[in-house]
């Protein structure tokens, strides 16, 4: 069901004001708590309305699918719980990074995001709110964190971001999604340490890189 025109890029444009950003704040607080009791299962439409007092005609007003609400609802969860740390090292700050994200995809919400992925698949308007407020949200963290070593000079400005983030965390999705191998904090170390090995050289190894890419340009 879809009441309400959407942006160019899947986004409904929703209704504005104080009534109705706190009415769009209980539906997320009622999503949250339902994803984390059941998963993207109990996070019905029907459920949502009853747990947050607002009627469905209205949440509709607001998100074009139970797939788009729970999106929303999930990118907050996941970025509250996975903040960025702040070591005064990128190696260390992505290290850690990966652990995290590892342990959060391990649990029980791990298994809501392997959920989401799947119910994107037939809920194309429900994927622009996956990609907005769940990928991007998480992709510009780590783009913050990049562009951190960057400027203090423990990271290499000519590797694209996109390539950092997908050799970091791209093994951890395939795991959750494929279930091929366990995700573990051992797993996560060895990943860690063996993509940062070449995403962030040891000494002088960024400035030499930078200088060998020169020659070659």
């Amino acid at each position: 069901m879809m009441n309400s025109a959407a942006t160019e890029d899947g986004i409904v444009d929703r209704p504005r004001g104080a009534r109705s950003d706190r009415l769009h704040a209980q539906v997320i607080a009622a999503t949250q708590e339902l994803l984390r009791e059941g998963g993207l299962n109990a996070a019905t439409v029907d459920a949502i309305a009853q747990r947050s007092g607002v009627s469905k005609a209205t949440i509709y007003k607001h998100w074009p699918s139970r797939t788009a609400v729970a999106a929303k609802a999930f990118g907050r969860m996941m970025a509250e719980a996975l903040p960025l740390p702040d070591t005064g090292s990128t190696r260390e700050d992505l290290s850690e990074q990966v652990r995290r994200v590892s342990a959060f995809y391990d649990s029980d919400l791990g298994a809501v995001f392997a959920q989401l992925i799947a119910a994107c698949v037939d809920d194309p308007a429900g994927a622009a709110y996956f990609r907005k407020y769940f990928l991007d949200g998480r992709r510009a963290a780590i783009t913050d964190l990049w562009q951190r070593g960057i400027d203090r000079g423990d990271a290499d400005p000519s590797i694209p971001i996109d390539d950092v983030i997908d050799v970091l965390f791209g093994p951890l999705v395939f795991r959750r999604l494929t279930g091929h191998y366990a995700l573990t904090d051992e797993h996560a170390r060895t990943l860690a340490q063996t993509a940062l090995a070449g995403l962030l050289p040891i000494g002088d190894g960024i400035a030499a890189r930078t200088d060998h890419n020169e020659q070659l340009a």
